[in-house]
């Protein structure tokens, strides 16, 4: 499922305010006609009005604030508004709300905001939390994420190699525990790499690759294969930093919310694609007869699948492994 159609990130969401708000602002033809009370009003610009609700539907969208964060916070998106409402003046001033550019985004932007909210008010906004079985289920499946969490630092040699190539680095890789070794033999062999070293907690590595991970000890050897690459990776150090199920109970919570929206929505999509009456044409008529005929599924962008990392279920902060 692509991740615009369940959540706008924070420039696209206020790419997409801004240029609403220029329409809107267009349509109404005249400045400083809002109708909101005064008690209502944060700020004038120019003589429009910047209301408390607008901070308020801002706010709403930054997710969980402190409250003793709540006033600075609010007093910082006053001010964005106030910038945004300048450009939008200006904007209006010059008439690109007539430019097709601007009318072309426009229209992009009500169709993805008018996509996410049928959505989430019509097919995820019902989701409740998941029961407490459901969410000690996926802890106690899962310990490299959470009881037997840990923080790594790694180093990693990144190289496009031959299937023939590939064979000898594994055995290269089996017969040594030193990093250095592999890439003097890169060299020798004339095989291009790069190398990295990272600090990273299990939640910011791929689901999949944590399991082999949480197995290995401080220095050992392990290679994966992913995007046209090879990666030669080593522990050099790592640290346990596990976290109970009380403590990671909201952050499962709100993961397994996601994925049943993620769910929900791809259903939602097969089930309007099945009911519609669908015409490819032009340049797009042929492929999509040529897989209908062979019977291939045809790709929609919002069934696509959301690629998961351990960040997706846990974000906690990163201490330093020296």
């Amino acid at each position: 499922m692509s991740d615009y159609l369940l959540r706008m990130n924070v420039r696209g969401a206020r790419l997409a305010c801004a240029l609403v708000c220029l329409a809107l602002l267009a349509a109404c033809g005249k400045s400083g006609e809002s109708k909101a009370p005064a008690t209502q009003v944060a700020a004038k610009v120019n003589g429009d009005e910047i209301s408390v609700h607008q901070i308020n539907q801002a706010l709403s969208r930054s997710g969980r604030i402190a409250p003793e964060q709540a006033v600075a916070a609010g007093k910082q998106v006053l001010e964005g508004l106030i910038d945004q409402q300048l450009l939008i003046q200006k904007s209006l001033e010059k008439k690109l709300d007539r430019d097709p550019e601007v009318l072309n985004a426009i229209e992009a932007s009500r169709r993805q905001i008018l996509s996410q909210a049928y959505l989430e008010k019509s097919v995820t906004g019902g989701l409740g939390r998941p029961a407490p079985e459901e969410v000690k289920k996926y802890y106690d499946a899962h310990p490299e994420l959470f009881a037997q969490r840990r923080i790594y630092r790694l180093q990693e040699l990144i190289a496009a190699v031959s299937p023939e190539q590939l064979k000898v680095l594994r055995a290269e890789v089996d017969k040594t525990k030193d990093l250095n070794d592999i890439a003097r033999w890169m060299r020798n062999g004339n095989i291009r790499f790069s190398g990295n070293a990272a600090v990273r907690a299990a939640e910011q590595l791929p689901l999949e690759s944590l399991p082999k991970l949480a197995q290995m000890k401080d220095g050992d050897l392990a290679v994966t294969e992913g995007n046209g690459s090879v990666t030669v990776m080593q522990v050099a150090a790592s640290q346990s930093v596990p976290l109970s199920e009380k403590e990671a109970t909201p952050f499962i919570e709100q993961y397994l919310v996601n994925q049943k929206r993620i769910a929900l929505a791809g259903a939602e999509m097969k089930q309007l694609r099945q009911t519609a009456k669908l015409e490819y044409v032009g340049d797009f008529a042929k492929p999509a007869a040529d897989a209908t005929a062979k019977g291939a599924p045809v790709p929609s962008p919002a069934a696509e699948p959301t690629p998961v990392s351990g960040a997706s279920v846990i974000d906690k902060g990163v201490s330093g492994l020296k």
